[in-house]
Parts: C-alpha cells; sequence; structure tokens
C-alpha cells in the first residue's frame, strides 16, 4: 500500500446534476431507514423470543447483523456526500471502506452456506441434527464466517491499493475494486488477479455446495408422505433460498457486465442491485414466508406497545 501516491479520490456519484444527486441522496436515505428498521426488528425478534433460540435462527440473527453491517459500508457516506455536494473521499477512508465492504461480502456468502448446511442437516438428517449443530459448533461456524471475511478482506485490498492509480475519478458511489482497478497504470493489477482468480474459485465452490445442499434437501422434502410436513419445510427453506439467488444473481452482475471506461446509468443500477438491494430485502423475505418469525415480531411489536 506504500506504493500509493495519491491522498484521495473523487467519486462521481450518480449525476452531475446537484438536484438529480439530492433526488438519490433521498431515496438512498428511505431505503437505508428500511433496511436498518427490518434488519434490527430480526435481530431484535431473535434474540428475545425464545422460541427463535435455535441455530436456524442463531445464524440468520447474525446474516442480519451483517447486512447491517453490509449496507453501512456505503449508503451513509453517499448519502453524506450528495446533502454535502462533495464526493472527496481520502485514501485511508477509501481503504478502509474497500476493506469492510469486501469482508461483509464474503461474509455474507460465508454465512449463507453455513445456512444451507444447517437446512440440510435438519432436514436430511434430523435424527442428528442436535449432536451436529450444537452451540459450540453453531459459535465456531460464525467466528469461521468472520475470520474468512476478514482474511478476504485483507488480501482484496493489500492487492489492490499496493499499486501505483493514474487518476483519481471513481466512476462510482463508493470505493469499488473494479471500478479502482480501472485507474490504475498499466500491468499494476496483476497481483489483484490473483487475488480475484482466487476467491472466485472459492466462491464457486460455496455456490456449488449450497446448490447440492438444496438439491438433496428437496429430493428429500418431495418424498415426505406429510403434506403438512412438506409445507413446514418449504417455508424453513425457501426465504434462505431466496436470499441466497437474491444475493448471488445480483453480485454476478458485477462480474458478467462488460467493462466500460465511461459508465452508465446501467452501470450504477447493477451495482445498487448488489450492494444494496439484498441487505434491504433479506429481512421481507424471511418475516413474510416463515410463520414463526412473523409470530416472533408481532410479539417484538406488542411490548413495544405495552
Amino acid at each position: 500500500m506504500a506504493n500509493n501516491t495519491l491522498s484521495g479520490y473523487l467519486l462521481m456519484g450518480f449525476s452531475a446534476k446537484p438536484k438529480l444527486e439530492l433526488v438519490h441522496a433521498s431515496l438512498f436515505l428511505v431505503i437505508y431507514m428500511v433496511a436498518l428498521t427490518g434488519n434490527i426488528l430480526i435481530i431484535t425478534a431473535t434474540s428475545m423470543d425464545n422460541s427463535l433460540h435455535s441455530p436456524m435462527y442463531f445464524f440468520l440473527k447474525h446474516l442480519s447483523f451483517l447486512d447491517l453491517c453490509y449496507i453501512s459500508v456505503t449508503v451513509p457516506r453517499s448519502i453524506c456526500n450528495s446533502f454535502m455536494g462533495s464526493g472527496y473521499i481520502s485514501l485511508g477512508e477509501c481503504i478502509v471502506q474497500c476493506f469492510a465492504f469486501v469482508l461483509c461480502g464474503s461474509a455474507e456468502l460465508s454465512m449463507l452456506t453455513l445456512m444451507s448446511y444447517d437446512r440440510y442437516v435438519a432436514i436430511c438428517i434430523p435424527l442428528r441434527y442436535e449432536i451436529i449443530m450444537d452451540v459450540s459448533k453453531c459459535v465456531q461456524g460464525v467466528l469461521g464466517v468472520w475470520i474468512s471475511g476478514v482474511i478476504s478482506g485483507i488480501m482484496h485490498t493489500t492487492a489492490t491499493f499496493s499499486t501505483h492509480f493514474c487518476s483519481s475519478q471513481i466512476h462510482q458511489y463508493f470505493c469499488d475494486i473494479p471500478q479502482l482497478l480501472k485507474l490504475s497504470c498499466p500491468n499494476e493489477y496483476i497481483s489483484e488477479i490473483g487475488v480475484i482468480a482466487f476467491f472466485s474459485f472459492m466462491s464457486l465452490l460455496c455456490v456449488t455446495f449450497i446448490g447440492l445442499s438444496y438439491t438433496q434437501i428437496f429430493s428429500m422434502v418431495l418424498r415426505m408422505p406429510s403434506a403438512e410436513g412438506r409445507a413446514k419445510a418449504f417455508s424453513t427453506c425457501l426465504p434462505h433460498l431466496t436470499v441466497v439467488i437474491l444475493f448471488i444473481s445480483t453480485s454476478v452482475f458485477e462480474f458478467l457486465k462488460p467493462p466500460s471506461d465511461s459508465p452508465s446509468a446501467l452501470d450504477i443500477f447493477l451495482t445498487i442491485m448488489y450492494t444494496v438491494v439484498p441487505p434491504t430485502l433479506n429481512p421481507m423475505i424471511y418475516s413474510l414466508r416463515n410463520q414463526a418469525m412473523k409470530a416472533a415480531l408481532k410479539k417484538t411489536f406488542q411490548r413495544k406497545k405495552a
């Protein structure tokens, strides 16, 4: 990182027109408040309701905390920049933002993988569920999720900021690594390509594991003789599968979209799809599809009114 000679960067944001920038900032503020409220409610409900003190909801609570961190890394700073009319971000702030963003994104994928394993054990090996998913192993799993995120953040951030940058204008509303790499001088980003290739392979392994887990889960569920049993299994699995599809499909946009030297509105939209949409919709998906969660949220609201 010592090779970087720039003292800061200019985030270009959404629009060069101040009025449009304020509209975007106001919209972001509303979305952020929705995400904040939804995830805090999930954390509160899973912490206070004794019926939700199980591995599945333990992981859900940590997923909601991750979602809070994930959206808080980029959106509040973007809102502040828009209202202040300045897109400047210092080198130190940019490094921290990149590290935190990669940490949360990597940890979220790891958490979704861990949650898919939990659902696999619960449905395909129910008699051994309490043995396999005991408290110590759940805690170890969550620690592993955070450790993997920290390692990813360190590797990506170190590789990115060890290069020289020939420009300081980032065509994005946060310090996005793909956009930063476009600013690097020729042949200065080889180390980051190696890191991206390694973590792309690891991400593929996670996605494959999730796919195999749900293949086994649905195969088992469809063989259940009881319609009530199938409905209960689907009610706990479908919200998680929906969240997995939402997060992975929106993230893939970043890697599949063609590179552009002059980013369009579509580029910004695709970035929002994987940075803002998943943490905002996840609480709604879990609360709307899960009967136990709806009951717990109802109890939470009743306590607040009392």
